[in-house]
């Protein structure tokens, strides 16, 4: 039998020790294609692109990381601050519109608390999701009896949109809250305060989160405008402020809604997103209210609703702030505010869309005739 012949490789052939590193050396390239091989190597862009998370929210992609990148709400942000550096952080209760900052000024927190493996450290809950008292007797309870291995202190429990928790599992909520305070702290956010039971407000440090200032949602936006590449014009930034009514979550969104549908986010682009009136369309219907015959104006609403999609709801909501700009006596005025959120109401409640719409015309005549006698 012949001995088996070791047999070098021609010049120029990589081993698999060879190749390995040549594909190492390929990916810290500049960019360069490799046609030898057939292996094109990705550019710097290609491979930052493929890093980052595709399809992620802006919402999210842009969330604040530390306490002091949070959006406004200083004065609470700096409290927190000041607890975490005397090492006496109480239970807090965020309490605010939504998209006012809540879960990220506690998630901020977090990572200022255990750096980046902190979700190890939290439980976050969703109690509109999770509601019963069960998810407090067996997920928050387990949680809060166990510790991470070698670690100090305490771990966080992060309850968002708590006060859709039922009243048993706020009781339940109560007891375990006051057993494990040492080994546990508890954030609870909630957009109605009013909707936690007086035992777990006083066991916590409340703070109110405020809807956002209009410049403070600007400047966001034009980051994430310049960032992002966004063709928004000055008419569309001001329409996506007016309808965010200082939510920043919702300015965001639409304004990635809009930047996937539009190539340029004008005015027309953002209302068409959202699907409220356009502010010409609540001009007319409102003229027409004022001016025109009963069966005009009901004619005109109708078909603006079949045509356009719109709610009854929607309109009522641009006309109260459309009436801003209107001149009226003082009597005409109070009597359409006063039908105006009688009919949403009723709307809310169930109400007839059309029995509310003849109502909502009737009220207009009325104001009208108020509005020409002598007083």
């Amino acid at each position: 039998m012949s001995e088996p012949m070791d047999i070098d490789p021609p010049a120029g052939s990589a081993t698999p020790a060879n190749a390995m590193a040549a594909l190492m050396a390929n990916a810290k390239g500049k960019g360069k294609a490799d046609e030898r091989g057939g292996t094109k190597v990705l550019s710097d862009e290609e491979i930052k692109a493929l890093n980052d998370k595709e399809g992620l929210p802006w919402v999210e992609k842009y969330r604040p990381n530390t306490l002091d990148e949070v959006v406004s709400h200083q004065d609470i942000t700096s409290t927190i601050e000041k607890f975490i550096e005397a090492g006496r952080l109480p239970h807090l209760l965020l309490y605010g519109p939504p998209g006012t900052g809540k879960t990220s000024t506690v998630l901020a927190l977090a990572r200022r608390l255990y750096g980046p493996p902190y979700k190890k450290h939290i439980l976050e809950l969703n109690a509109s999701d999770d509601r019963g008292i069960d998810v407090v007797r067996e997920q928050i309870k387990n949680f809060a009896m166990t510790k991470v291995l070698f670690s100090k202190g305490f771990k966080l429990v992060i309850l968002d949109e708590a006060d859709m928790m039922t009243q048993a599992a706020q009781s339940a909520l109560r007891r375990v809250i006051e057993t494990h305070t040492k080994n546990v702290r508890f954030c609870i956010l909630c957009n109605y305060v009013n909707k936690i039971t007086p035992a777990i407000q006083s066991r916590c440090t409340r703070f109110r989160f405020s809807p956002l200032p209009e410049k403070e949602v600007q400047r966001k936006v034009d980051e994430v405008v310049e960032k992002e590449g966004v063709n928004l014009t000055d008419d569309g930034r001001d329409a996506l402020l007016k309808l965010s009514r200082g939510d920043m979550r919702r300015a965001l969104n639409v304004l990635q809604a809009c930047h996937a549908a539009y190539d340029v986010v004008d005015e027309t682009a953002v209302y068409n997103c959202t699907g409220n009136p356009h502010p010409k369309d609540i001009e007319r219907v409102v003229q027409s209210m004022m001016s025109d015959e009963f069966g005009t104006s009901y004619s005109l609403i109708t078909s603006l609703k079949v045509d356009k999609g719109l709610a009854l709801q929607d309109l009522i909501a641009g006309a109260y702030d459309f009436l801003d700009t209107v001149e009226l006596p003082k009597q005409s005025r109070i009597y359409l505010l006063d039908h105006l959120g009688s009919t949403e109401h009723r709307l809310s409640v169930g109400g007839s869309e059309k029995m509310q719409l003849t109502a909502l015309l009737g009220a207009f005549k009325v104001a009208v005739e108020l509005s020409q006698k002598k007083i």
